[in-house]
């Protein structure tokens, strides 16, 4: 009820704000977008892909486009074996620049029961799904499963990440982090590729008694940074011998309530990298809503160390409205979703606005691109920062797996059923004391 009343008072207080509505225009973008390459350095990757047979036997394939196009991957029926539903689908969890994507692909089972062995004693565990992790190589178009990580589960998906080793030849660490809430420990649970097995290691949890909600993992610096939108981010070196969390809260006012827009935080904001800086982009905040549009802000961790956030620059969607670029889109006056953030270009953030993705120029205030986009999941009713990534590609493509298309369309039987397709997981973290 919360989410939906802060909805209305979002679109009422921009439309009260808004100039009217101008006709449809062809839209022409700044002369500095007009020259579009066929290809480019990076891409939006949908975050579900299509399953489907790859035509050359391949167990990965990819037909890129030009952003603000998505890019859609497709994995073949040996990594997703059954249908697709809006509870069970293969998930991109990150997508690295050395060409590695990181898939979660977990299968639904009948309810089952299970006894395992604990530190404090026997436990019973009833399961309805096989949980499946790949590590995909879109270079080489292959698929590693990872194995199991016995005795324990993975907790939740949006806890794992994905990282290229320091050293080269191709090795990654796949890390989840497992807190206890209400302690001090936590655990990091991770796989090497170098050692071939998973290994546990116990890490401080810096964090209050306050439940952590994940939305992702992004790897900078050596680094992987676990983020929750309403609250901050925790950033650790899996590669140490002993490694340390260290928590980075988001700047004091935009830290929201344990639990406000849970759910729906993603479609208002984002974590991402740009520019070689991790960034955080707001469009939630409704400080400045009464009376006028809400803003979208643009914020920068100065460096891996740093303990704040910088304001970059911030406009409103009535300034966006107002500029001739956005009238030539011929969109409506309407809040869009947050999409992501250019991963070159730190001014431009992207949007889904009806069957558009579109680029803003933050510190412009203009459109500067705008093209049709498309998904395999979910339905544009439900889409939201998640849903995409924008993946820096490897600097040397294997020819054959990364093909740029001028237009790869997606048929009826491309799309996966309509549903929210939420983040769902284990979910163990658990309160002592």
């Amino acid at each position: 009820m919360a989410s939906q009343t802060l909805r209305r008072l979002r679109l009422l207080a921009a439309r009260a704000a808004a100039l009217p509505a101008s006709p449809h225009l062809p839209f022409s973008a700044p002369s500095r977008a007009q020259a579009h390459m066929a290809s480019s350095s990076w891409a939006v990757l949908g975050s579900i892909p299509r399953v489907a047979p790859p035509a050359d036997g391949a167990d990965v394939s990819l037909a890129l486009t030009p952003p603000p196009r998505v890019s859609i991957l497709t994995v073949s029926p040996r990594v997703f074996p059954e249908p697709v539903t809006p509870k069970y689908f293969p998930f991109v969890l990150a997508a690295d620049p050395s060409g590695l994507l990181l898939l979660q692909a977990t299968l639904g089972r009948p309810w089952t029961r299970e006894i395992t062995d604990g530190p404090h004693g026997p436990g019973v565990h009833w399961h309805n799904s096989e949980p499946r992790y790949f590590v995909l190589d879109a270079n080489a178009g292959s698929a590693f499963r990872l194995p199991e990580p016995k005795p324990v589960d993975i907790m939740h998906q949006a806890l794992l990440g994905l990282i290229a080793s320091p050293g080269g030849g191709g090795h990654y660490m796949v890390s989840e982090l497992r807190p206890i809430m209400g302690t001090d420990h936590a655990t990091l649970l991770s796989f090497s590729s170098e050692v071939g097995k998973w290994v546990e290691k116990s890490v401080h949890y810096p964090l209050a008694r306050r439940i952590f909600a994940p939305i992702g993992v992004v790897s900078h610096h050596g680094r992987l940074w676990w983020v929750d939108l309403t609250w901050g981010v925790i950033t650790s070196d899996p590669f140490a011998s002993d490694p340390a969390l260290r928590f980075v809260p988001l700047p004091p006012d935009r830290v929201l309530r344990s639990r406000e827009a849970w759910g729906e935080s993603d479609m208002y904001r984002c974590v991402g990298v740009s520019a070689g800086k991790l960034r955080f982009v707001d469009t939630y905040y409704m400080g400045r809503v009464i009376g006028g549009t809400p803003n979208i802000s643009v914020w920068t961790l100065p460096g891996p160390d740093s303990t704040g956030w910088t304001l970059e620059h911030e406009a409103s969607f009535g300034e966006i409205w107002a500029d001739e670029s956005y009238k030539a889109t011929g969109l409506p006056v309407e809040i869009p979703t947050l999409a992501l953030i250019h991963p070159e270009n730190p001014d431009v953030v992207y949007f889904f606005l009806e069957k558009h993705m579109f680029g803003v120029d933050v510190r412009a205030r203009k459109v500067v691109d705008c093209k049709l986009y498309d998904l395999v999941a979910p339905p544009r009713c439900a889409v939201a920062s998640r849903f995409v990534r924008a993946w820096r590609l490897p600097q040397q493509q294997s020819p054959g797996m990364l093909n740029w298309s001028n237009d790869p369309i997606l048929t009826a039987k491309d799309k996966a059923p309509h549903g929210s397709y939420p983040l769902e997981g284990l979910t163990k973290q658990t309160f002592i004391g």
